[in-house]
């Protein structure tokens, strides 16, 4: 390895002067290099970039492109939800005002159809209280005209002769149909 870099080196020992050589001075020779390299690469990179560039620019057209139609079909969509969210909305109220009304409407008809059952209860109460106290009356009535007849029927027996008694019956017999007429 040594012969070859004494080799490099002793190339630059030859006088420049109608001969080929290397310069060995890093800072003359990189400048030169570099714009070599350059000029190269930009001579001949220059379809390969510009076709890569004008690939890669499609590629960004078209993604932005394809972004814009997802973007317009999800903008459609949100669109359509929103319409469907506004309907459902609107049908749930109506359902809400519905049930609330129909709520309203079967306990105002409960409370009056309850209101009509007690009304009839009050009414047969009373008709029963009525009849029943009718009742009673006329079985206060029964045994006290009993009695009273069982006394006097006693009472005349015992005290009364013919004559008197057929009056006293006729007579009985005319406070009876007053009592009948009274009664009925």
């Amino acid at each position: 390895m040594k012969n070859v870099t004494d080799s490099f080196v002793s190339l630059g020992y030859w006088p420049s002067a109608g001969s080929f050589g290397f310069n060995t001075d890093v800072l003359a020779t990189n400048p030169i290099n570099l714009s070599v390299v350059l000029g190269v690469l930009i001579f001949f990179g220059k379809g390969v970039l510009s076709d890569l560039l004008d690939n890669r620019r499609e590629r960004i057209l078209n993604t932005i492109r394809n972004s814009e139609e997802l973007r317009g079909g999800a903008i459609e969509q949100l669109e359509k939800a929103r319409a469907r969210l506004r309907k459902v909305e609107m049908e749930a109220d109506q359902f809400r005002v519905n049930g609330y009304s129909e709520i309203e409407r079967e306990k105002l008809n409960l409370i009056n159809s309850t209101y009509k059952i007690l009304e009839q209860l009050e009414n047969y109460k009373n008709e029963t209280i009525h009849f029943e106290q009718q009742r009673a009356i006329n079985q206060v009535r029964q045994r006290v005209f009993q009695q009273a007849l069982q006394g006097a029927l006693g009472t005349l027996n015992s005290s009364l002769n013919n004559e008197l008694h057929l009056r006293t019956i006729s007579a009985n017999i005319g406070l009876f149909g007053v009592m009948k007429e009274l009664t009925d």
